[in-house]
């Protein structure tokens, strides 16, 4: 899943206003922006054998995937928010951060741990979409179609001048063609 996130964190912000949507953006990939340094040094790796095309990798995230180590990036992500934005917008950080883990929950194979680097060797967790790439695809539109509309309707919502509220379905209308854009490319593994 790469463009689904990215619908929950437009939803989110059609709700939460006092947080700026380029933050939203960054939370909802934080654990996967964490997840490419340690990529890059062997820490977490992609294991491609089973495949190169949507869904078909087994990703090793043990540190940043982990049910405890999405909880410590989603308390330190909320607390910097905070700082920011306030308690509210820093626990709406801290939830689209926690949002990644969810969704990667449902789609991902039974490979991520509960602990950070599977520490105690605990069962891995994952409910396993991607095995149908048909349902996997379908559920991630569905998270860009609505959050693109949500969104849209919030910015139509606070425009006051009839002008400025064709200008909101065109900012919907274009992050959702970026979020299709994104979702094709990650589908066709281009």
């Amino acid at each position: 899943m790469f463009a689904g996130h990215f619908g929950v964190a437009a939803a989110v912000r059609a709700k939460s206003p006092n947080v700026p949507l380029w933050a939203l953006m960054a939370a909802t990939q934080l654990l996967d922006i964490l997840f490419v340094p340690l990529m890059l040094t062997d820490v977490e790796t992609i294991d491609s054998s089973g495949g190169t095309h949507y869904g078909e990798a087994v990703i090793h995230a043990d540190y940043t995937h982990s049910l405890v180590g999405m909880l410590l990036i989603s308390v330190l992500a909320g607390w910097a928010a905070a700082k920011a934005w306030g308690r509210r917008g820093g626990v709406t950080v801290g939830a689209v951060v926690a949002s990644h883990w969810v969704l990667d929950l449902v789609v991902h194979r039974t490979d991520m741990p509960i602990l950070p680097g599977n520490a105690g060797d605990l069962p891995l967790l994952g409910f396993g979409l991607w095995k149908y790439p048909g349902w996997s695809a379908a559920a991630e539109i569905a998270l860009v179609a609505v959050g693109c509309l949500m969104y849209a309707m919030s910015l139509r919502r606070r425009s006051a001048h009839s002008m400025r509220k064709g200008r909101a379905w065109t900012a919907g209308l274009a992050m959702g063609l970026l979020l299709c854009l994104s979702f094709v490319t990650d589908f066709l593994g281009i």
